[in-house]
């Protein structure tokens, strides 16, 4: 009698998103096909992942980042955009305000684990080039251009196309309208909960600040199907 074969079935891969805020980039790599564990110093009670760790994140890499299959990482950008190195630096000397630089003890423990990695962050911070998104790539109503720092595995950079217009708001005492809300701040003409939500493609939260925050899954998603088809990915059974 001839035996069955047996049905080999793919593991369900796991991510790790540190500094993970309410989990933008979670959902991406969920709907991705990812199982993803979070990792925030804050509590995070809208966090959409599989899973949730209140913590250090670099504490966490170095512990447990070897135990998973790829890693998310998403430091703080408020001391690392140009902003605050150029128009808020002096407001900042004044107020004796500081932000921590996170990226560079980040990619050190990320290189540790030897996992496959992504650094999100923004324009003008030290995280290598090697993807950028923008929410016109994917037909948001936003914008939000991020950098991604991609360790041990690569992708290519998809086209980024031209932009439909102005980002809605208020810009030294004009209104401008146009096809993107500002989804940062507030007042002058900037998102609401509402519009972000619809925005970013992001429905589990009422949030305005970590709404303003989180990344649009779109990105995340994008990034979970590139690994998951890129050569250097080892197919487990």
């Amino acid at each position: 009698m001839t035996q069955p074969v047996p049905i080999r079935r793919a593991r369900t891969l796991r991510v790790l998103d540190v500094f993970c805020c309410i989990g933008g980039a979670a959902r991406g790599y969920q709907q991705a096909g990812f199982h993803v564990t979070g990792v925030d110093i804050a509590p995070q009670p809208d966090y959409c992942g599989d899973a949730f760790h209140q913590g250090d994140a670099i504490a966490f890499i170095r512990d447990h980042g070897a135990e998973f299959d790829f890693i998310h990482a998403s430091p703080p950008c408020q001391g690392e955009g140009a902003p605050t190195k150029g128009t808020n630096a002096a407001r900042n000397a004044a107020t004796g305000r500081t932000h921590a630089r996170l990226i560079t003890p980040t990619r050190a423990a990320l290189e540790a684990t030897g996992v496959p990695y992504a650094i999100e962050n923004v324009a003008g911070s030290t995280v290598r080039k090697d993807l950028r998104l923008c929410g016109e790539m994917f037909g948001l109503a936003v914008l939000m251009h991020r950098y991604f720092e991609l360790g041990r595995w690569t992708t290519h950079q998809p086209p980024h196309p031209a932009h439909r217009g102005r980002v809605r708001g208020w810009r030294h005492g004009t209104y401008f309208d146009g096809p993107y809300v500002a989804a940062y701040g507030s007042g002058g003409g900037k998102a609401t909960v509402e519009e972000i939500r619809a925005a970013k493609g992001i429905d589990w939260s009422v949030d305005h600040f970590r709404l303003r925050e989180a990344l649009p899954p779109a990105y995340t998603h994008h990034i979970g199907h590139a690994f998951r088809t890129s050569a250097t990915l080892e197919v487990a059974a």
